[in-house]
Parts: C-alpha cells; sequence; structure tokens
C-alpha cells in the first residue's frame, strides 16, 4: 500500500500570515505577548521548576485525575491527533488498499482541515456527519449513529472549530456510548474545552470527556495557555489505546526534553497562567460581543465564553470578506477551510488593544462591502 500526504490547505494558507498581518484576528491562542528569540517564554519568565522527580506525565494523570498508563506525552495536539487517528486504523485491522472497504472514521462537518487530511492520508475511509448551522451547530448522537458503518474512530471538536458551540459532558457520554455500541473509539480535541466563563472541574476549568468509556482526548499547552513555542500537547484515553499510540509514536519524533522541561513548570504555575488566560478570555470575548451585536450585516451565533465564532456578511462570502480584510492588514480565516464557504472565521486570541484596533478596522472593511 502506498500512502500521500497531500498538502492541507487550511495550513498552507495560515502559514505566515499571523506573523504579516497588522492586526490577527484569525489566531485562537490566547497570547498577548510578541514571540522572541529566549528559550523561556514571557510567561514563564521568574517561574520556579517543580521540585523532586515529578514528570509531565505525571502532571498530567493527576489534572485528569486517571493513571500514568493512560496519558502519552505529544509534540502538540496535531502530534496528538495524528496518533490517535494511526492508532485508531491500527487497532481496527490496518488500513486497506481498497480505501472504500478500509476502517471508518467519522468527522464532524463543518470541522477543522487536518481532522479529516490526515487520517485520509493514513489509507483511512472518511466520512462526515453534519453539525447543522441551522440549529447552531449542535452535536447529536443520534447522526453519529445513522452515518457510523463497523467505525474505528469519531473526531469531534471541543469547543467546536470553528463554531464556538460548547457540548456539555452529558452529550459526550451519549455520544460515547453510541461509539462504543458500534465498536469505535470516542476522539475529542479539546484544545478550547478551557474557553470557559464559568470554571467546571475538567482541566484548566472546562467541560472534558476524559475517563467516558471508549474515549480518547487531546489538549495541549497552545491555545488556552498561549504556549505554542514549547510544541507540547497529550492524549488522555483506555490503556489499551494508549499504549497502541505510543507505538506509532515510535515511528515519529517526540516532545524534546526542554519542551518537556518548561511545561513541567507551565504546569507547576497552571492556576496562576489559567488565571491570566481566563482574564484575557473575558475581555475579548466581550470586545467580540460588542462587535457581533453592533453589526447587523453579520450573522451567526457568539457562545457564552467563546473568543471566537463563524459569521456570515449579508452580500460577501468568506472569501471575499477575509480577501478584503487581508487588504487592509487585517487577518480573518475563509470559512471555506472548515466546509462553510459563505462564513469566515473570527477569533481574538492577541493583546485587547491589538483586538480593538483590529475590529475597527474590520468594521470599516465590512461597511465597504
Amino acid at each position: 500500500m502506498s500512502l500521500m500526504f497531500p498538502p492541507i490547505p487550511y495550513l498552507e494558507w495560515i502559514e505566515g500570515r499571523p506573523e504579516e498581518a497588522t492586526y490577527d484576528l484569525g489566531s485562537s491562542d490566547l497570547r498577548q505577548d510578541e514571540p522572541t528569540d529566549d528559550v523561556v517564554p514571557p510567561a514563564l519568565v521568574g517561574l520556579a521548576p517543580p521540585e523532586g522527580d515529578v514528570t509531565l506525565r505525571t502532571q498530567l494523570a493527576a489534572c485528569y485525575d486517571v493513571g500514568e498508563s493512560n496519558v502519552l506525552v505529544t509534540a502538540g495536539a496535531t502530534h496528538a491527533n495524528f496518533l490517535a487517528a494511526a492508532a485508531a486504523i491500527d487497532l481496527a485491522g490496518g488500513a486497506d488498499l481498497d480505501a472504500a472497504a478500509g476502517p471508518q472514521l467519522l468527522v464532524e462537518k463543518p470541522g477543522y482541515q487536518p481532522l479529516v487530511a490526515t487520517p485520509e492520508a493514513l489509507g483511512a475511509r472518511v466520512d462526515r456527519f453534519f453539525r447543522p448551522a441551522e440549529g447552531d451547530y449542535p452535536l447529536v448522537p443520534e447522526r453519529v449513529a445513522n452515518a457510523a458503518d463497523d467505525v474505528a474512530l469519531v473526531s469531534v471538536t471541543n469547543r467546536h472549530n470553528p463554531s464556538g458551540r460548547l457540548s456539555s459532558r452529558e452529550t459526550l457520554a451519549e455520544l460515547a456510548r453510541v461509539v462504543a455500541d458500534d465498536g469505535g473509539y470516542l476522539l475529542v480535541d479539546e484544545v478550547y474545552g478551557p474557553y470557559v466563563e464559568t470554571v467546571d472541574d475538567g482541566p484548566f476549568g472546562g467541560v472534558t470527556a476524559a475517563g467516558l468509556p471508549n474515549t480518547v482526548v487531546t489538549n495541549s499547552l497552545t491555545k488556552f495557555h498561549g504556549l505554542g513555542g514549547l510544541q507540547v500537547g497529550w492524549l488522555v484515553g483506555p490503556e489499551r489505546f494508549v499504549e497502541r499510540a505510543r507505538k506509532v509514536m515510535q515511528h515519529v519524533p517526540a516532545v524534546a526534553e526542554p519542551s518537556v522541561a518548561l511545561a513541567r513548570r507551565a504546569l507547576h504555575h497552571e492556576e496562576q497562567l489559567t488565571m491570566d488566560a481566563r482574564a484575557l478570555l473575558r475581555t475579548n470575548h466581550g470586545q467580540l460581543a460588542s462587535f457581533v451585536e453592533g453589526r447587523g450585516d453579520l450573522a451567526g451565533p457568539l457562545f457564552d465564553g467563546s473568543t471566537f465564532g463563524c459569521f456570515a456578511h449579508e452580500t460577501a462570502d468568506g472569501d471575499a470578506v477575509a480577501t478584503a480584510a487581508w487588504d487592509r492588514g487585517v487577518l480573518v480565516v475563509p470559512g471555506r477551510f472548515f466546509g462553510q464557504p459563505d462564513a469566515f472565521r473570527l477569533s481574538l486570541g492577541r493583546s485587547p488593544d491589538e483586538v480593538e484596533a483590529g475590529l475597527s478596522v474590520l468594521g470599516d472593511v465590512l461597511d465597504s462591502l
């Protein structure tokens, strides 16, 4: 069997744009500081590392209240999702020369493009189930049940990317039962899970699906904590699944030790970092809410606590909005990369001052359309 790894259009399009933009309203990680050449990120400067033999794996196991054998440290959430797809295909018996007969992976639509492209490149048969815009993008387990055909893995994001909708633990539990009954695993990418106003008991205060039957969750320090330069993520799931993912990881690079050391420091001071991130989240959500509410030419829901959402302009599609915005130095993302070409994703992850200035320019752009 020959595998093909074609370019992923969204990742090709976004590369370099956040750095080039005058106003970055496309990136979703919560980061106020500009990247530097220093090894230690600004948010971690002056913070002491944990004492003793505490490992990153031990810290994460404590965060999720699971055993260490249920945790795999990865080089970011993208790496974790790759390992999850490969492990699920492997556990299902491997890819087939005839893609139509290969293991089925179900992915939400609209959704994050790499969650579709990666398993396709690994030889899986990827089908989609809808989270309809008409109902504000609900996650409906019955839609998965109707689309499942001896499914190996069902992949969802929570918060949903690109809409920002947050599904409850109860909904995820119902979905996990549906997937388990069909003999597969549920993958929940939770990089936006901590984006909440009301703090819960989950990791970093958000909803988590960790511990549900046949369920694997992925996350990282990139989005909520704004530490993308570390490239540290993780996968949490059933021991059998994690062990298979660990064997897959022997074929690809793992996370670098300096990043592991800095990630240990970050989790040691997680409460302080989370407090700072939540303050930025609260401020930028308020700015996004005011902007969307003040515009009669935009349609689409903004969910409580979210700093991003998918919005449609009354006369221009997502590409037209993104192109006009880019001409004025403003980065927003065309919805076609998520399967919603009529809309664009607006995401406020930078400092409140940059966000305020960028929204002012974007308002002028929308007026011109």
